[in-house]
């Protein structure tokens, strides 16, 4: 009886199979689904019939929410709650004319379009991560991209594409929506620290693609390019060997020059990837979906990965308690607290003690101390500022890497005490009131968070007292 049952049921397979007309060549090529776009679509409207759920997800990125240490709400960092002492620091340097906290990505091509960052000078590298036409225009334009004026031939050739904002097609392929890699920048980057990146797991991938973004860059030298400086690693110590070493050899030397002590400077971007990497989940194998992307419900019913990438905190059930099952939410939330309030209060003291660095060098120029003296104080006021920056631009408020930012900003106290023992030692030698130079500081520290326009801010960082160390610009 039971090989009756069994010669009736290959017999009805195979019917099913003549019927369907189905061969295990067509099984194979049918598991194979595409979506039914180009390749070569970038425009986030085209897969909103396709993935209704995920799009209505990322469409959340349009809410905008202050936080206690960051948020989506346009605001400008100068406010006297967030870090109004940044024009200072920043000062001569874009970044003290306008600094404003992170939005949602779905607002990343209005914001560059609008920032007073950008000027006629800028160039297509300042649109890498903005928009999802830059890696088509990478691959049609080659080393053009980079270098390209941004206001006369970039942001216009991009519109034309009919280019979204950050999206779908810069970590999906249209045709399958696999994950991918679309920046060569990170490839390179990968690369010089030996890290084949061709072949990843899918874990990998749900921090790869996040990682061609947000992390530390410069432009370099000899045509622009966005480039990463991972060579000797992701720690902040080791990046800042890099461009003390590799990148000086190449002719990156600094950002800018410091307005009030002359100093080069090397500004710090939004090195999470980085920091993460280091960090205990990043040890732990835990992707940057896994906290930032948490799967959710749908509907109420559809098991989705969400894409409103935002903070953890508001999504703790679904993100942190799917590891953490044996914490108390609200347990972790106030841990969670704890190391931000922790952080920004050696962030903050570590601030405080760059500026003071800056303005005892600036008072070494004008009292006429040897050169020699004051480049000594100008690098360790240099190696102390990147190592505050690349905490301070990081936007997990500590979260990510708690240890090592701590260490970090050591790092970053010692340096800028050294410049300022330098200084103490050559200034008392002139004759200068250390408690009048104080004073001056306090006074412009004052004059600075004082100051209503934020656009006004960075002028009152110098004065007759403080005058300015920045050279006159080539014509």
């Amino acid at each position: 009886m039971a090989r009756k049952y069994h010669i009736s049921f290959l017999i009805l397979v195979a019917v099913m199979l003549l019927i369907s007309g189905c061969s295990t060549e067509q099984a194979n090529s049918s598991a194979e689904l595409t979506t039914g776009l180009s390749k070569d679509e970038i425009n986030n409207e085209a897969f909103k019939d396709l993935f209704p759920l995920q799009y209505n997800s990322y469409m959340k990125n349009e809410e905008e929410e202050d936080t206690k240490y960051g948020g989506s709400v346009k605001r400008s960092k100068y406010d006297p709650d967030k870090e109004p002492y940044l024009p200072i620091l920043f000062n001569g340097y874009g970044f003290a004319t306008e600094y404003n906290e992170d939005r949602g990505h779905v607002y990343a091509n209005q914001d560059v379009r609008d920032i007073a960052r950008i000027t006629d000078k800028s160039i297509g590298s300042c649109l890498t991560c903005k928009s999802s036409a830059v890696p088509h225009m990478i691959e049609e334009m080659g080393d053009d991209y980079w270098g390209g004026n941004f206001n006369k031939d970039i942001w216009p050739k991009a519109e034309e594409m009919g280019h979204s904002a950050i999206g779908c097609s810069d970590c999906h392929d249209p045709e399958t929506m696999d994950l991918r890699i679309t920046r060569p920048s990170f490839i390179k980057a990968m690369e010089s620290q030996g890290l084949d990146v061709s072949n990843p797991t899918k874990n990998e991938m749900r921090s790869f693609v996040c990682g061609q973004c947000h992390v530390e860059y410069y432009f370099a030298p000899e045509n622009g390019e966005v480039t990463f400086p991972w060579a000797e690693g992701f720690k902040p110590e080791e990046m800042y060997e890099y461009y003390d070493t590799i990148a000086k050899d190449t002719g990156f030397e600094q950002d800018w020059i410091h307005t009030v002590s002359g100093t080069p400077i090397l500004k710090a971007q939004h090195p999470e990837f980085e920091t993460h990497m280091e960090g205990p989940h990043g040890k732990a194998d835990v992707s940057c979906s896994d906290c930032h992307m948490p799967y959710e419900r749908a509907d109420g019913k559809k098991k989705i990965t969400s894409h409103w990438w935002t903070s953890p905190l508001k999504t703790m059930e679904e993100s942190c308690a799917t590891c953490h099952s044996n914490r108390d939410i609200e347990e972790l939330e106030e841990r969670v607290g704890d190391i931000q309030d922790t952080h920004m209060k050696a962030l903050h003291k570590a601030e405080d003690v760059s500026i003071t660095a800056h303005y005892y060098i600036n008072k070494m120029i004008t009292s006429g101390v040897d050169e020699a003296k004051i480049k000594q104080a100008q690098e360790h006021v240099r190696k102390g500022q990147w190592m505050w920056d690349i905490v301070a631009a990081e936007n997990g408020a500590g979260f990510h890497n708690p240890q090592g930012g701590m260490d970090t900003l050591r790092i970053s106290e010692v340096e800028s005490n050294a410049a300022i023992l330098i200084a103490t030692e050559e200034l008392v030698k002139k004759g200068v009131s250390l408690e009048e130079l104080n004073k001056e500081i306090e006074k412009v520290k004052k004059a600075v968070t004082g100051e209503k326009d934020n656009f006004k801010k960075k002028e009152h960082a110098i004065n007759s007292y403080f005058p300015t160390q920045q050279p006159a610009p080539k014509k």
